[in-house]
């Protein structure tokens, strides 16, 4: 007689794993979160922004400070110094990060504008590198920092050809994380993308005043770009036609960047 214990085992055998992932899942939530965090965080913020219970949220930050993903100091949480090598590692070995300096550097100079490279993360975007113009920018943007796709040439040029079901995703997370105001919605959004047959945006005091920007998306096999290339100036430094100006330069940048993607180096 054929049994049939294989099947009925399987979904216990998946019990432990689905519910290891779904731990795991949790714990990068709460260290992104960290992340995106200004400064540093009380355990009932996270568990607030995060959606979990303050147990299950301290259950977390107790492992990730295990590792060193994070650190405590009196009652707040921030992020601990095991991310240092990562990022180090990610910086001087990731092959679009290093082919993309030289391109930068380049772009940077025969523009004189900041030229900067971002990745996109889920509904954000991060810098991963950047050569400074002549101009210093007002504001201090780090490697690494998490940024809305909402708002900036760089992010919005990556929502392009984004659908009206993923623009409202993109809208959700941005309301949730703080970055976007509660009355943001998909239509507004879609009103600050480039018209049909750009191949560039442009932002003016978008993510901050008195900053100007524009970027272009460096293409890839899938046909869904997730990096963006852009070029920044203070206001005072630099026009809205300056910035255009600089577009070919930004173009011919974004396809040597695309050509490292679709050949060698990945």
């Amino acid at each position: 007689m054929t049994t049939t214990t294989s099947t009925t085992a399987g979904p216990a055998e998946e019990g432990p794993k689905s519910s290891n992932m779904r731990s795991l899942s949790r714990a990068l939530e709460v260290f992104a979160e960290l992340q995106r965090a200004e400064r540093p965080q009380r355990l009932s913020d996270l568990a607030r922004n995060c959606g979990m219970s303050l147990p299950t949220t301290l259950r977390i930050l107790r492992v990730l400070q295990d590792f060193g993903m994070v650190s405590q100091t009196d009652k707040s949480y921030r992020i601990g110094p095991a991310v240092l090598p990562a990022a180090r590692s990610f910086l001087e070995n990731d092959p679009l990060v290093v082919a993309a300096r030289p391109i930068l550097q380049q772009v940077a100079s025969q523009t004189g504008l900041t030229a900067s490279l971002y990745s996109r993360l889920g509904f954000e975007r991060i810098l991963v590198a950047r050569v400074d113009g002549e101009a210093p920018l007002r504001y201090d943007l780090p490697l690494g920092k998490r940024l809305p796709l909402t708002l900036g040439a760089a992010g919005k040029i990556l929502l392009a050809s984004a659908s009206d079901d993923e623009l409202q995703q993109v809208v959700t997370a941005a309301v949730a994380s703080g970055q976007e105001d509660a009355d943001l919605t998909a239509e507004v959004l879609r009103g600050r993308l480039p018209e049909p047959g750009t191949d560039y945006a442009y932002s003016a005091d978008e993510r901050a005043t008195g900053v100007l920007s524009v970027a272009m998306a460096i293409q890839n096999r899938t046909g869904r770009p997730t990096e963006s290339i852009s070029l920044t100036s203070p206001v005072e430094a630099a026009s809205e036609a300056t910035l255009k100006a600089g577009v070919p330069e930004l173009r011919r940048a974004a396809g040597r960047l695309s050509e490292l993607l679709e050949g060698s180096v990945y």
